[in-house]
């Protein structure tokens, strides 16, 4: 593994790990990046590299809302938290439209909407409804302010837009967090929903990638997906902590602008080019 390769990998890990949990589409900037740094590896290892550091960015998840979402105490015996498991449940059925839809046809999907047109144009109409909704929402109390008031209705409602996201260019987490502002549910709960959901959604992702191409490839590959994943897990960590700040205090108009001004450069890019 050259020094340059390694830069490459780090700052794609950089990538993932801010654009995978902000709302900005982690696919339209990877199309970006990749037209500037490429890795000098084989076709099949850079798609399984693009999806596997996800669990990186999924560990730090994991770390960082522990314990909301981890169920089981074995201290002074074993015992579940039915709450956790309830949501758990939730989130069950909130994957289950990109289960039962988004995998069967996800090589048609790609095949299909796989181009940097359709990747601007998500990346700006979802940037329109960002303000649009915020707009809408502006003076308005949201009716769920914690996850516990999520009923299984609104999870599938969210699932469903959580299938959206298959899209390229849509941003999985802006998708679902869009969806959730929309059926009245908080900024914050939105956003943690959102992570949670991506812990079986990105997992997923990655395992049929690893079942499709397999890890058959030379030491110093995997060398680079395991830097890949390290340096995603520390940035998604920056990340999470910076958005659950953010919102706190502001709506989320920013990212919409500035899915519009990257749709609009994305375009302008590859048709100048």
């Amino acid at each position: 593994m050259s020094f340059i390769e390694l830069l490459k990998v780090i700052l794609l890990g950089i990538v993932e790990g801010i654009t995978e949990w902000l709302p900005i589409s982690s696919t339209g900037h990877m199309i970006l990046v990749n037209e500037f740094i490429q890795l000098n590896v084989d076709e099949n290892f850079m798609e399984l590299f693009l999806v596997v550091i996800q669990l990186g960015a999924i560990l730090a998840v994991v770390v960082l809302f522990w314990e909301k979402i981890f169920p089981f105490h074995l201290k002074n015996g074993f015992k579940v938290d039915k709450k956790k498991m309830n949501m758990w449940f939730k989130i069950v059925v909130a994957s289950l439209p990109a289960a039962i839809i988004g995998i069967p046809f996800d090589d048609v999907i790609d095949r299909v909407f796989y181009n940097y047109v359709v990747v601007a144009a998500m990346l700006i109409i979802y940037g329109v409804f960002f303000i649009v909704i915020e707009n809408r929402n502006k003076g308005t109390k949201p009716r769920v302010q914690t996850l516990d008031q999520i009923d299984y209705k609104m999870a599938f409602l969210i699932g469903i837009f959580q299938l959206l996201a298959v899209i390229p260019g849509t941003s999985r987490s802006g998708a679902t967090i869009v969806g959730s502002m929309m059926i009245g549910i908080s900024r914050t709960v939105a956003a943690e929903f959102t992570f949670f959901l991506a812990i079986p959604a990105m997992a997923g992702a990655s395992l049929i990638k690893i079942l499709k191409i397999g890890l058959s490839f030379p030491p110093s590959y995997l060398a680079l997906l395991i830097v890949g994943m390290v340096v995603a897990f520390v940035v998604s960590v920056l990340s999470i902590k910076f958005l659950m700040g953010y919102i706190k205090k502001h709506d989320f108009k920013v990212f919409g602008w500035y899915r519009i001004v990257l749709g609009i450069l994305v375009l302008g890019y590859f048709i100048l080019s």
